[in-house]
Formats: C-alpha cells, structure tokens, sequence
C-alpha cells in the first residue's frame, strides 16, 4: 500500500501564521469555538483579554480575529467592533451583567400558547432586543394548542409598535410562511425564551432537518425540560444564521432604559406632555398620564408595569455599576501585589 504524505503548501502558511477573521460560533467557559470556512476551530484568548471588563470578551455571533492553529487551539487576538448586543442581569449574581449574543438582527421571542405565555416576560424581552438593537419578533408557537390565538397576538402587539407578532405550530407548519421574510442571507436570528417553547422545533423544522434536539414539556405544569444547555450558532444552506440560546424563565432588567423607553413610547410621549417637567403623575395638575388614564388612553396596568421594569432597572444598574467598581479595585490590588 501506498503512503501519501500530505506536504504543507504555501496557502497552509498563510493560513496559520497570518491573521484571519472569523465568527464565534460556540462559549463554553474559557474555550471557544470559532467558525471558519466552514468548519468549527477551538480558540483559546489571548492573555490580555483577562484584563478587560466582562463585555469585551467574545459572544456567541461575534466577529474575531484570530491565529489560526491546524494543530491545536488557535488564538483569539480581538473581537470586531459590534452592531448589536443582546443583554441581560446574571439572575445567579444580582446586578453582574450576563451577555448572549452579538451581531443579531431579529431576536425570535420564542413563548408557547399554553401556561408558558407570560405578558410580563414577553415585554422584558422587547426591552433588551431594542436596547441592544435588534428587532424583537415574537413567536407564539403551538397555536394548534389554544383555541384563539388572535387574542393573544393582539395583545402582543400592543406592547410596541416596534413589534412583530407571528402565532405558528411548527408541528402542522401552520404560520410558517409569515417567518420566511426574515430568511434573508446574511442576516442573523437570535432565539431566546423558556424552555419547551418550541425553539428547537422551530429550529429543525427552519432548517429541514433534526439540528438540535427537543424534548416534551412536563405534565401538569407545562414547563419544558431543557433540551438547549449552551449557546450556539447554526449557518444555514440558505446563507441564515441561527443563535440558539438555554432556556430562561426569569428576565431580569438592567443597563435598559433606552430600551424600556423605546418599548413604552407612548408614555414617555404623555410625561412629556404633562404641564411641569418634574411632574410625578400623582397629584400635580395638567398632568398628562393622569389624564390619559382616566379617558381610557392608557391603561393603569401598562404604566405600572413601565414604572415596576424602570424601578427594577435602576436598582440593578445601581448594583451592577458598584460591582464592577470593586471588580476593578480587586483586579488592581492583584497586580501591585504580583510586583511587590
């Protein structure tokens, strides 16, 4: 038998010792996994990474650049300047920011028609896909399940204008079409919600085929079992790329306001109408909120719901900001003592 011994060429120099771009296709603690003509490459960071705020190491969906290593991992020198980030308080750590993803397009709310739907939620995802500048659509799925789901697009619809509503079963390919607008090449969905969703399905049934794996919701409470455990991205034949997220009952609010403002629009146009700049909406005359509530404009339960996500998003932010502070401080003290 004849041994053909590979020989490196030219192009393979260049390929591992030039600097090269990619996307960052997988996080899982300190490894990394970087897309890169159409494979999966492992990437460690370089060291000084180490030294940098949390927000400045790589997400799922950014782009890198890197060394590339044939042999082994190769090494991420820097993440590309970003056009969008997805965000969120760490629920594990009150106040330390946890971030998702980077360079998304469309984030996918992802909720089923069953006791999963949750107002609420759905609104606290509107808030972080507009702040980080991606366009929120939302995805009511298993709408073979619930006997009206137009009232619930309805009621979605109005927490902005900002939103699209799409109520499918991806098991009947019932709504499917309305979704295909946003396949468009080069464009980046993120998918985010609870677990047992339907986000997988949706996923397989996107793709064509079983790309990640599903798992039924649970009995009597319709809660899913996590079928997702990291984030990952997903390029499609069709030029689509897909960030599929874990599953996230609880979304809390921090470092959103814009976000929060955005979504709730309407309001801040009415404070801006009301007779005093400083106007607290409780007992100073022309005020515009007031007003607006007493005549059926706005509801009094979608203005305590802005003020409850400000409130919450101001003491998180609070708490986040003097965290980071002594994170600083903590760093700092380590490297005097390193040379001490």
């Amino acid at each position: 038998m004849n041994t053909i011994i590979r020989t490196e060429t030219k192009e393979d120099f260049h390929a591992t010792e030039m600097e090269q771009q990619g996307r960052i296709s997988e996080v899982s603690k300190n490894s990394y996994k970087i897309r890169f003509r159409e494979q999966e490459i492992p990437a460690k960071l370089k060291g000084s990474f180490y030294e940098e705020d949390a927000d400045k190491f790589p997400l799922v969906g950014d782009y890198v650049k890197f060394y590339y290593n044939r042999q082994g991992d190769s090494l991420i020198l820097s993440v590309c300047d970003r056009k969008s980030i997805l965000q969120r308080p760490d629920q594990a750590k009150t106040g330390v920011m946890q971030y998702m993803a980077a360079n998304v397009d469309y984030l996918f709310i992802v909720t089923s028609l069953n006791e999963d739907y949750n107002y609420n939620r759905i609104v606290r995802y509107v808030s972080i896909a507009i702040q980080g500048k991606a366009a929120p659509v939302v995805i009511l799925t298993k709408s073979d399940l619930c006997t009206n789901p137009g009232r619930y697009v309805s009621e979605v619809e109005q927490i902005s204008d900002k939103v699209c509503v799409h109520a499918i079963s991806a098991l009947h390919e019932i709504g499917l079409e309305e979704l295909k607008k946003y396949m468009v090449p080069g464009t980046t969905i993120c998918l985010m919600g609870s677990s047992g969703a339907g986000k997988s399905t949706l996923i397989n049934t996107i793709v064509g085929e079983e790309a990640m794996k599903t798992s039924g919701i649970r009995e009597g409470d319709d809660k899913g079992r996590h079928t997702t455990t990291y984030r990952k991205l997903i390029e499609l034949s069709n030029g689509v790329t897909i960030i599929d997220t874990p599953g996230m009952r609880e979304v809390g609010m921090a470092n959103v306001q814009d976000g929060i403002d955005e979504t709730f629009s309407d309001i801040v146009h009415l404070e801006s109408q009301c007779k005093f700049s400083n106007c607290r909406h409780d007992t100073e005359p022309g005020c515009a909120i007031k007003a607006a509530i007493a005549s059926g404009e706005l509801s009094a339960k979608r203005y305590e719901l802005y003020k409850s996500l400000g409130r919450e998003n101001t003491n998180n932010h609070a708490m986040k900001k003097e965290i980071s502070k002594w994170a600083k401080a903590y760093k700092k003290s380590n490297k005097r003592s390193m040379w001490d």
